[in-house]
């Protein structure tokens, strides 16, 4: 089981970890500043330093599964093609230094935010979602037309009024009596340990309040400038709002 500390400080950069295991699936480790693909938020890549100082670079980061397919609690390193030299050199039982590429995790950061601004935007449910470092997009379940000036600047304003980001939790009995806080189709909130991580935006006003495992800015203010770049009508029940910086 990997200790996932980016859950907790979504702006730690680094940590010391042991490597547990070193599998086909990627690099095992007994804690992680980095963040596995999930939630429609792509996987962090970076760096696993050698005690000797070489780089392992790692080109993503997935969740790992069992013999059946299904998930674990472990997080895999997936080291980069041309890594092999510096693999050789890791066993398991080594100590490392993880160290995320910080400014791509950060427009993850920023674009993740701003998907939950869209939601309060736009009032309905969710049934696809993709956050890549390029763009962002949310697929809507609803028929009715989207403007592209329109949210572009409800999303410029949100910005603009520096609202707080924090993590909180919930019970398995408060969201099952809230079942309004899931605004995703596609995506279920993890259960099983008694509580959901949830992510609150507005601290006197409430903007959005969702539970969310992904990683996020502490401040909307952070965002910086992000604009609707495209809107398509992806079926006859979905509209696609796809983001980019500009």
């Amino acid at each position: 089981m990997t200790q996932d500390l980016f859950r907790q400080d979504a702006y730690q950069t680094e940590c010391t970890a042991v490597v547990t295991a070193i599998t086909d699936a990627g690099i095992v480790l007994d804690r992680t500043v980095f963040y596995p693909l999930g939630g429609g938020q792509a996987g962090d890549s970076g760096w696993l330093v050698l005690s000797d100082g070489t780089e392992l670079a790692i080109a993503d980061t997935r969740k790992g599964k069992d013999a059946e397919g299904k998930p674990t609690q472990d997080i895999c390193h997936q080291p980069s093609p041309d890594g092999h030299i510096a693999l050789s050199k890791l066993k398991q039982g080594d100590t490392v230094t993880a160290r995320i590429d910080w400014a791509r995790r950060h427009r993850l950061m920023r674009f993740h935010t701003t998907t939950h601004l869209l939601c309060h935007l736009v009032p309905q449910l969710v049934n696809g979602c993709s956050i890549t470092p390029d763009y962002a997009r949310l697929d809507f379940n609803m028929t009715d037309p989207l403007d592209k000036e329109a949210l572009t600047a409800g999303i410029a304003a949100l910005v603009a009024a520096g609202h707080p980001v924090a993590v909180g939790e919930i019970s398995d009995a408060e969201l099952d009596a809230n079942p309004a806080l899931v605004k995703s189709m596609s995506v279920s909130p993890p259960r099983g340990s008694g509580v959901v991580r949830t992510i609150r935006i507005g601290a006197t006003d409430l903007i959005d309040l969702q539970p969310c495992g992904g990683t996020h800015v502490a401040n909307t203010a952070e965002i910086g400038t992000v604009v609707v770049t495209k809107i398509e009508k992806k079926s006859a029940s979905t509209r696609r709002v796809v983001l980019g910086f500009a």
